[in-house]
Order: structure tokens, then sequence, then C-alpha cells
């Protein structure tokens, strides 16, 4: 009886596949985003602007439900799920200088995933069942999405704490490597303060750094990782 075993595979082929799939997920996230500012600056424009009433809300999600739940799944469980083998590729890639500070990135990196997964999935219940209101308790619904607005705003649209400091620990731990081209930490650092801004009510100048940046900053991060043999 012969007994065959596997040659260990190496790190540095290991390595260049995990940056690989980290670039391509980091272009995903991207893309996510611009789908949900198209979105947001087009066929959502009568939801997203002005001030809608919680009875106007709910007239304009019964008609739009469809193209409301795409909208969530893209924007919240698309981008969640990119994000986890960006911010292991991520982690995988800065360790080695920085263990504690890319381990404590890449928590922040996850419980962002998970909460994307969990707005997601909340906007996407939460319109089938005020859609299902609006048509037997039409009192009621307008109510009921007001709540379920102030939860997905709390978990993943209302302030950007988690998202900034993920970038701004990545983009730290990469500058403290050498790893990444520098332009592109001190960004990532900048976009993370605009995040960290969006805790500041009413200010949406710094909403629109952070959403602009992160879509520059996620394709800059992403065509890094796909460049990316040294490891």
């Amino acid at each position: 009886m012969s007994i065959t075993t596997r040659q260990p595979v190496p790190s540095t082929s290991t390595d260049d596949r995990s940056s690989r799939i980290g670039g391509v997920a980091a272009v995903v996230a991207a893309l996510t985003f611009v789908f949900g500012i198209v979105m947001f600056a087009t066929s959502m424009t009568d939801y997203t602007t002005g001030d809608p009433s919680p009875a106007e809300s709910v007239d304009f999600l019964v008609a739009h439900q469809g193209s409301l739940l795409v909208w969530y799944v893209v924007i919240y469980i698309v981008f969640g799920i990119a994000l986890v083998p960006l911010a292991l590729a991520l982690h995988r890639r800065l360790a080695p200088a920085t263990p504690m500070l890319v381990k404590t990135a890449t928590a922040f990196g996850l419980i962002w995933a998970g909460l994307m997964f969990a707005t997601g999935m909340i906007s996407n219940i939460g319109i089938e069942v005020v859609a299902d209101l609006a048509g037997s308790h039409p009192g009621d619904a307008p109510a009921v999405w007001s709540a379920i607005d102030a939860v997905n705003d709390g978990l993943g649209g209302g302030n950007e704490l988690v998202g900034a400091l993920w970038i701004g620990l990545i983009s730290l731990a990469a500058l403290a490597s050498g790893v990444f081209p520098k332009a592109l930490n001190w960004f990532g650092l900048v976009t993370a303060v605009g995040g960290l801004a969006t805790l500041v009510p009413g200010f949406e100048a710094a909403e629109m750094v952070f959403g602009l940046g992160s879509i520059a900053w996620f394709v800059w991060i992403g065509i890094a990782l796909l460049r990316d043999r040294t490891v």
C-alpha cells in the first residue's frame, strides 16, 4: 500500500490568491456604491430628496417595492458579502508588520459587514411588512415604516462610524508597514475622517466625502491588491 502526501501550497501562492480575491471584492464593493448612488439620483429621487412624510414614503414604497428590494440587496447585502474577503485579504497582507493594529481593523471590518447584512435584511423584510399593512391596515403602515427606517439609519445609514474606523485603521497599518502607495493610505485617512464627521447631526457634506471617497478608495485598494505580488 502506498501513501501519497499532498505537497504544501507555497505561502506566496496562497497570499497572491488572497490578494486577487480581495482585489476583486474591493472593486465589487465600489460598484455597489456606484449602483446605489445612481439609483439614489434617478429612480429614487422622489423618495431620497426633499422631506417626504411617512405616509408619502409608504406610498412610494408600495409603488416601487421591487426596485427598493433590489436597491437594498445590492447596497447592503452584496456590499456586506464583498467586505468579508476584502477585510481578510487586507488582514493577511498587513498583519505581519502591524499585527495588533490590523487585528483591530479587521474586527471593525467584519462588524461593518455584519451591520450591512442586518440592515439589508431588516429593510427587505420591512418593505414586505409595510406593503402588506398598506393594503390591510393603511393607518398603521406609516408608523411601522418610520420605526423600521430609524433602525436602519442606526445600523447602516445614519452614520459611518464603523466603516470609517476600518478604513482609517487599515490606512494607518499600511502607512506604518510601508505597504501600498502612501498617497492611497493618506487618502484612506481623509476618507475615514469624512466618515467620522457623519456623527455630527446634519453634516451632509461629510456623507458625500465618505461616500465618494469610499468609491475611490475601494477601487484604488482593489488595484493595489490585484497588482500586489510582494508577499
